[in-house]
């Protein structure tokens, strides 16, 4: 058998390392420079061991590519300590995990790429090694089908594990191992989210969503099976992922267990999707990490191996005829992702723009829920292991001028709704929350969803609706969260809450830094940025501030690793009632020549509403009653936002589920059937 990957494409790969993939052989170089001064411990330690699957593969590419016999020497030495492990993970789930999908992978290239240049003794320890650890793995697989990662078809855990098995499996030829994980990449990419989202949150995006590339690679390779285009998920997760971005492109957006804000980037994966769908943007983005932010991230993520280690795939993956395409040029500043209930607006695609990511969806995001449901009452399994997904329906992320100024809380073991900015109930969060799998036995019915979405350009409104997810004993008949995006980047927020009898309300609002109370006004700073926050609570209401403090082991497999994050939090808590609403606004501006706040409540006979005096921005409310009358505008829609025209934008009005719309005397909207959209202003 040709070596795997390479075989048919050797002398292509050789003759371009000093013309179109110089830049990726540097990286490899370097990688392999950085492999031979690194001491390997000849016992397997209590961490995590998966860098030595890459290592392995990275340097028998590199001695693949040149034929240097130091690349082979240093091979030799990483393949024999990986060897010589008589199993291959040890604090968690020894042969049975990640350490085996890592090592099964990366060793099964070196084995197919190295074999004939190998000493013999060598090499058949290796191949034996792969034959124990691969046959170790698949039992496991099979004995625990219908738990665990064997049938996590939305988990990192199971593409792993299963791209290592199909590797060690076509090297081996051993087809049980190849065949049973092709049937579970056939299922994984049919039950896949077809917007592209990833209920995990970037970083394990990052991680993750590679090997499902590297399996689809190894099969095509292997079986001349493309699968490329099976399901619509992979097609369309960069868009997801694109929209998942911080301003600047070196942070991301973290939702879920995300260990950082730098641990979002994959350059050989934005290579890969690039070739596969003929994505410039992927492309672009690819370069603009791998020039920009490659060695920061490299040091400063918090995943491992992280990116540097993905440098042999980066070469593989390269493909020179592929334009890359500015997304400032083709993408729209707002979108909307529905199976994960997630919408995503900002000012523009610089580096100073405000953004916001506002979410509500079930564990999972809507379709693993649903699906999850139908083989737990079918054949008895348990298929979502949901542990990344936090409780955070109604949450969001916001910031501007660089900096995030309301957060999110990153990894967490314990997951709680205090930990969001979020609404608590008597001071409580979730039923079930306080726990890593808060989604876990949960009933089907307890969802949380997204309703009333509008998308345009720079514009977002949503509805968030997680009554659901209260304690039944509270009765909690309404948590209900709109949020208005507008193109100037504010916020606006209006949270409509009612239960059975008399309940304590806490708005809940964090920050990287400690907020600074002024006047009736909430300030968030961070750096160069800064936010107004006022609040419109017709309840007796109080003011005070905390910090919350989250501890969290992101790996079992290295038990000592320890990552603390302290938020500053703002508790707004209303006095028990049966009902109440909190109007919020949220205006950003620059810190270091802060213009002034001038957000102001309309005067609404109908609907709750705020207008922005310096450029008459003004978003007009009614997410239950559907009937709005104020600032000239009568309605009868959940949402009215007027947009006065600029020198670079025409004048318009957004509105949500209307079926009739006047604006200052003049009809706007007449329809039987309610409209969603952006419209002109009426002449």
């Amino acid at each position: 058998m040709q070596p795997l990957l390479i075989g048919d494409r050797l002398g292509q790969l050789r003759a371009a390392l000093t013309t179109t993939h110089a830049a990726q052989w540097r990286r490899l170089y370097e990688q392999c420079a950085w492999y031979r001064g690194q001491s390997l411990p000849a016992e397997h330690p209590t961490a995590s061991i998966t860098y030595l699957g890459p290592a392995a593969m990275n340097l028998a590419l590199a001695y693949r590519l040149t034929g240097q016999p130091g690349y082979l020497l240093e091979a030799r030495r990483w393949i024999g300590t990986a060897v010589s492990y008589p199993h291959w993970g040890k604090a968690k789930m020894p042969d049975h995990d990640l350490d085996a999908g890592w090592l099964l992978h990366g060793l099964s290239l070196a084995y197919s790429w190295l074999r004939d240049d190998l000493p013999d003794d060598e090499a058949a320890a290796l191949r034996a090694k792969l034959a124990l650890q691969g046959e170790r793995l698949y039992a496991f697989a099979v004995e625990t089908e219908g738990s665990w990662w064997s049938s996590s078809y939305w988990q990192n855990h199971n593409w792993i594990c299963y791209a290592g098995l199909a590797a060690a499996g076509y090297v081996l030829d051993e087809p049980r191992w190849s065949d049973r994980a092709r049937e579970n990449l056939a299922t994984v990419l049919d039950l896949m989210p077809g917007d592209g989202s990833d209920s995990e949150g970037v970083v394990y995006w990052r991680y993750g969503v590679p090997w499902l590339a590297i399996h689809l690679d190894l099969l095509q390779h292997a079986e001349g099976i493309d699968w490329w285009r099976r399901g619509d998920f992979l097609s369309r997760t960069f868009e997801w992922r694109l929209h998942q971005c911080a301003p600047g492109f070196e942070e991301n957006i973290d939702h879920g267990d995300c260990h950082d804000r730098r641990s979002g980037h994959s350059v050989a994966l934005y290579y890969k999707l690039a070739a596969a769908y003929r994505d410039g943007r992927a492309r672009w983005l690819a370069d603009h990490v791998a020039d920009r932010h490659f060695w920061r991230e490299a040091y400063a993520s918090g995943v491992r191996p992280g990116v540097m280690p993905e440098a042999g795939y980066e070469l593989l993956w390269y493909d020179p005829q592929m334009p890359a395409v500015d997304p400032a040029d083709t993408v729209p500043t707002s979108a909307h992702f529905p199976d994960l209930g997630q919408v995503t607006a900002r000012t523009s695609w610089q580096s100073g723009a405000a953004f916001v990511s506002f979410k509500a969806a079930p564990g999972g995001g809507h379709t693993a829920w649903d699906t999850a449901e139908r083989f737990r009452r079918d054949k008895g399994w348990q298929t979502l292991n949901a542990g990344h997904h936090h409780p955070d329906a109604g949450a969001f992320v916001f910031g501007a001028h660089g900096e995030f100024l309301a957060v999110d809380d990153g990894y967490c073991n314990r997951k709680r709704a205090a930990y969001h900015n979020l609404v608590l109930v008597d001071g409580q969060g979730w039923a079930g929350e306080d726990r890593y799998q808060v989604y876990q036995d949960l009933p089907h019915e307890r969802q949380a969803r997204l309703r009333d979405v509008l998308t345009g350009d720079g514009l977002v409104h949503a509805t968030a609706e997680s009554a659901a997810m209260f304690d039944p004993a509270l009765g909690v008949r309404r948590v209900d969260r709109t949020l208005v995006f507008t193109p100037a980047g504010r916020l606006v927020v209006l949270d409509l809450l009612a239960a059975d009898q008399p309940r304590e309300w806490t708005f809940l609002l964090h920050s990287d830094w400690p907020a600074e109370l002024v006047g009736g006004d909430i300030v968030l700073r961070s750096g160069p940025a800064q936010a107004y926050v006022r609040q419109i609570v017709p309840d007796a209401a109080t003011v005070s501030q905390a910090t919350t403090e989250i501890e969290a082991n992101p790996t079992g497999s290295t038990p000592s690793l320890r990552i603390v994050r302290t938020l500053h939090t703002v508790r707004v808590q209303v006095a028990p009632v049966v009902r109440t609403r909190i109007l919020t606004s949220v205006e950003p501006t620059c810190a270091l020549a802060p213009s002034a706040a001038v957000a102001e409540p309309v005067d609404c006979a109908e609907g709750v509403g705020v207008r922005f005096g310096t450029d008459g921005e003004t978003v007009l409310l009614a997410p239950a009653d559907r009937r709005i009358d104020g600032a000239d505008v009568r309605a009868a829609a959940a949402a009215v936002i007027l947009l006065p025209g600029s020198a670079d934008r025409p004048a318009q009005v957004g509105v949500v589920a209307a079926t009739h719309v006047d604006v200052a005397g003049r009809d706007l909207v007449r329809s039987d059937e309610p409209v969603t959209g952006v419209l002109p202003w009426p002449a």
